[in-house]
């Protein structure tokens, strides 16, 4: 283990450390959730980056993932001809690309990816793999089955995770409650993976293999960090039961496929709205802040970047530090897991493939770390979503679900970071995932 590794490790207590400086009451900590919790993420790195055996499985996962992505672009090329071609593709016909265009090469695979969960929806496998890791969570961490079945079911699928646990979300507890939204922001929709997968695939070969592990990773540190900053004081329900999950079945295969299809359709109008309402008024933002700055800067004879991304990246840059990026990169990948906050993680893999292109990154572990730091949805807009989605579904425990929203955007924040920690301290050149 390297000087950055042992950063990186040390970086897992500086997150700790500071979760417990924001909790509500730090006298009353599960142990369990906090041990295991970090046992399991550990456990699961040492299978994905350092034994063999473990590694050539998440390549051979990559490389399926990226099949599958590929297959998914036939049909957004059968509807959009040469808009859907990837630069450096030539079409049937010999048409050339057109350049990279978001809406028409990266959001088509959403669709294709919806359905295809929905598909292993139908034929109960993915149902009997979300109770497999719940069942672990509930058992090892002492927890609620509710909020297991929750966690559980974010590795897969984004908000929906919560309709399993629908008959309960009336009774469960404050502390529960932040649990499930903090589980949703930290970690990601297996159909919006494929499109970070399209971001950056041509810049990082491996980059399916990565997230696929970020994910799995992110959800015990959910539970971590969501149980420090607040803590159970109440007994729920499901303390320690195994949860079923309620979700209603399709009746046919065919069904399963058109409701995953529109699902997918839903979620790119969802993002192409937040991208162009989010990322306009970032810029009006932006535009105030530079000038009042400018003024500042001049005045003073300082050298501050006034905007969002500047500031945002200002306030990350200690915790990047932690995470094992070093101090020659730092100020790049600060940046862009800073502005994730406020712009969503869309961007900032756009961002991350846009430096790596550029020659920004000198260092290779500091695009692994930040690749698992943005694998989330931590940020404002997700957290609006997640709780009007929670609140639908149990519109009379709305006053607790809004009070505990921020705190879950903390703890999912700190969850994404914990995850970063992890990946830079196992990351070695030698490592057949990680550098090899």
């Amino acid at each position: 283990m390297d000087t950055y590794n042992l950063v990186s490790f040390t970086g897992l207590f500086i997150l700790l450390g500071f979760a417990w400086l924001l909790s509500n009451d730090k006298k009353n900590m599960n142990p369990k959730v906090i041990c295991w919790g970090l046992a399991l993420q550990i456990l699961i790195a040492l299978f994905i980056f350092i034994i063999p055996a473990g590694a050539k499985l998440f390549l051979f996962v990559n490389d399926v993932v990226v099949k599958v992505l590929e297959s998914s672009g036939a049909g957004a090329k059968f509807v959009f001809g040469p808009l859907a071609l990837a630069p450096g593709q030539v079409g049937d016909k010999g048409e050339t690309s057109l350049g990279f265009i978001l809406a028409f090469q990266a959001f088509p695979t959403i669709i294709f990816f919806s359905a295809l969960v929905s598909i292993l929806y139908y034929f109960k496998i993915m149902p009997h793999v979300i109770r497999a890791f719940a069942y672990v969570f509930t058992n090892l961490m002492k927890i609620s089955g509710a909020e297991s079945l929750v966690a559980a079911g974010n590795i897969f699928v984004g908000v929906e995770a919560n309709l399993a646990v629908k008959p309960y979300l009336a009774r469960m507890t404050r502390s529960e409650l932040c649990t499930i939204l903090a589980a949703g922001m930290a970690t990601v929709a297996s159909n919006v993976l494929a499109l970070y997968v399209y971001s950056l695939k041509t810049q990082f070969h491996t980059i399916a293999g990565h997230l696929v592990s970020a994910s799995l990773l992110s959800a015990p540190a959910a539970l971590v960090m969501s149980k420090i900053i607040l803590p159970e004081r109440e007994t729920p329900e499901t303390l320690g039961i195994h949860v079923q999950p309620a979700y209603e079945k399709n009746s046919s295969l065919f069904e399963a496929i058109i409701n995953g299809a529109n699902a997918g359709v839903k979620m790119i109008v969802g993002i192409g709205a937040l991208l162009i309402a989010v990322l306009g008024l970032v810029a009006l933002v932006d535009l105030f802040l530079t000038s009042f700055g400018h003024n500042i800067n001049w005045l003073y004879n300082l050298n501050i970047d006034w905007s969002l991304k500047g500031i945002l990246g200002y306030i990350f840059y200690p915790f990047t530090l932690a995470l094992g990026v070093p101090a020659c990169d730092a100020p790049v990948v600060s940046k862009i897991i800073g502005q994730r906050l406020i712009v969503t993680e869309v961007v900032g893999y756009n961002d991350l493939a846009a430096a790596l292109e550029a020659g920004l990154l000198k260092h290779p572990r500091s695009a692994v770390i930040a690749t698992y730091a943005l694998c989330g949805f931590a940020h404002l807009a997700s957290m609006a979503i997640f709780v009007g989605g929670v609140c639908a579904l149990a519109p009379e425990r709305m006053r607790d679900i809004t009070a505990v929203a921020l705190r879950a955007l903390v703890a999912a924040t700190l969850a994404c970071l914990m995850t970063a920690c992890i990946a830079g301290t196992f990351f070695t050149k030698g490592s057949i995932l990680l550098g090899g």
